[in-house]
């Protein structure tokens, strides 16, 4: 996983509430256990409308997603963060989200930011109207920029830790190798070793 401190880009705007991973990656994605050429489903259904907003020149290359409340609900399906990152998103912001598939973007470095609803609409109208307009996300410092505008927003900070050092479960758990192999030395031999 890559070290995330600042995330500056053109924003997509979707904006529609209670979007379920099922419309985010479909089913059929999930054949794959790899995280490679997962940007083919993204919004596959809904990318067959031509004025669907994915599939709008003006808003080719964005880096950050935004969405509606609830985004990202109904089943765990990993497919659906790594489809995101796969087509290039580092970033969604919306007022709420799955709480599951949060914690799935958590794990592969994809940022989720929660905002107030008004403050999402705003950002939406803003880009709708110059899709040029680049927002800021400061990890460190917990805010949103988007011209002058300024918005600090929430975030665990074992979550912040981890996307700012770019560490995933594995990593984690190697912090602590020197710890597992002394336990390990020191067991019982007839109980089970780690390999």
């Amino acid at each position: 996983m890559k070290m995330i401190k600042k995330i500056i880009g053109k924003a997509l705007p979707l904006g529609f509430s209670d979007v379920d991973t099922d419309q985010i990656a479909p089913s059929d994605a999930m054949k794959f256990s790899k995280r490679t050429n997962m940007a083919d489903y993204i919004f596959r259904d809904w990318r067959e409308d031509p004025n669907f907003v994915l599939n709008l020149p003006e808003f080719k290359d964005s880096t950050i997603f935004l969405a509606g409340e609830n985004f990202g609900c109904g089943s765990s399906r990993e497919h659906a963060p790594w489809a995101l990152q796969d087509y290039g998103f580092e970033a969604i912001i919306a007022p709420s989200f799955g709480d599951i598939f949060k914690n799935n973007c958590s794990k592969v470095g994809l940022v989720t930011i929660e905002l107030e609803d008004p403050i999402v609409k705003e950002f939406i109208s803003i880009v709708k109207s110059n899709p040029q307009t680049n927002l800021e996300i400061d990890i460190e410092e917990k805010t949103v920029t988007c011209g002058e505008m300024k918005f600090h927003f929430q975030m665990d900070p074992f979550t912040q830790y981890r996307l700012m050092h770019g560490l995933n479960d594995i990593d984690i758990t190697l912090l602590d190798q020197e710890a597992i192999n002394e336990y390990e030395k020191n067991r019982f031999s007839f109980l089970p070793k780690i390999l």
